[in-house]
């Protein structure tokens, strides 16, 4: 059971409309592989049913239950969403975004760190990057940098959703040979999806999440691009069409180029900008 207390429920609920039955524009399937995707939950199982059905009462039922770690995930991952669709918030909604990311800290068992903002991720430059730099599988490089350069011109020739997505695949394209390259330290970090047997899953079984994940662990991908990085997999997503009629989502040139900073700063890290 986690040590969320009511009064510590109501920026968020404030914020991200929690207890109304809404979940951000989550649909209920989203929701459900957004749950599963985060911390391998199945939120429409009986024991969430407690305050309702409604995504919203089942994600209350959820803070409560669950540990204070899984809680704080949760809640920072749909934070992570919220700022991203929300490129302008008020004064009041900043501010009320802080009292939600010390609570997370909290939760999490984080000391406080100044937060890295939207504007400050976007406008930082990541100068001479390059895919070929990444230590992978060197065939693969070739592909990577076309779709690279493709999605570039999605982006200039106004065509946002088709760069979102290839941005997505170029991620996980990267991740995944990364943990081709360096099978023991993934295999062997702790967030490593496992199979019912509890043994390791193949890579070509994980999802893009867990390489996410297990990349920061590690220390391929810092904390502030593995923030990012969820968000641009939430995004990538929608490649589902009813997906994304359902949620009404309608990225712009400005989520395209949030998704293409995202992926500049993943290339970076992995040609060798550790973690300290």
């Amino acid at each position: 059971m986690s040590s969320l207390k009511t009064i510590d429920r109501l920026p968020f609920e404030s914020l991200l409309a929690l207890g109304s039955g809404y979940v951000l524009d989550f649909t209920n399937q989203s929701f459900a592989v957004f749950i599963n995707e985060s911390v391998g939950r199945n939120i429409y199982a009986d024991s969430y049913a407690k305050y309702g059905d409604s995504k919203g009462k089942r994600l209350l039922a959820l803070l409560e239950l669950e540990a204070d770690s899984l809680v704080g995930k949760v809640l920072n991952e749909l934070l992570d969403i919220w700022s991203l669709q929300n490129p302008q918030p008020s004064v009041e909604q900043n501010t009320i975004l802080k009292k939600c990311r010390t609570i997370v800290s909290r939760l999490l068992g984080k000391p406080q760190t100044v937060e890295v903002t939207q504007d400050d991720f976007l406008r930082h430059e990541f100068k001479d990057i390059s895919i070929a730099k990444v230590p992978i599988d060197p065939s693969l490089i070739p592909i990577l940098e076309a779709r690279f350069s493709e999605a570039r011109v999605c982006i200039e020739s106004q065509a946002p959703l088709a760069a979102i997505f290839m941005c997505g695949s170029i991620l996980e394209g990267l991740l995944l040979g990364i943990a081709s390259s360096n099978p023991k330290e993934f295999n062997q970090a702790t967030g490593s999806p496992k199979d019912k047997a509890g043994g390791v899953k193949a890579f070509h079984e994980w999802s893009l999440s867990q390489f996410i994940e297990v990349s920061c662990e590690i220390g391929f991908l810092k904390l502030d691009v593995k923030k990012f990085s969820h968000v641009l997999r939430d995004f990538r997503n929608y490649i589902h069409p009813y997906q994304q009629m359902t949620s009404r989502f309608s990225p712009d040139k400005h989520t395209a180029a949030i998704c293409m900073q995202v992926l500049r700063a993943a290339i970076a890290n992995l040609s060798g900008a550790r973690v300290p």
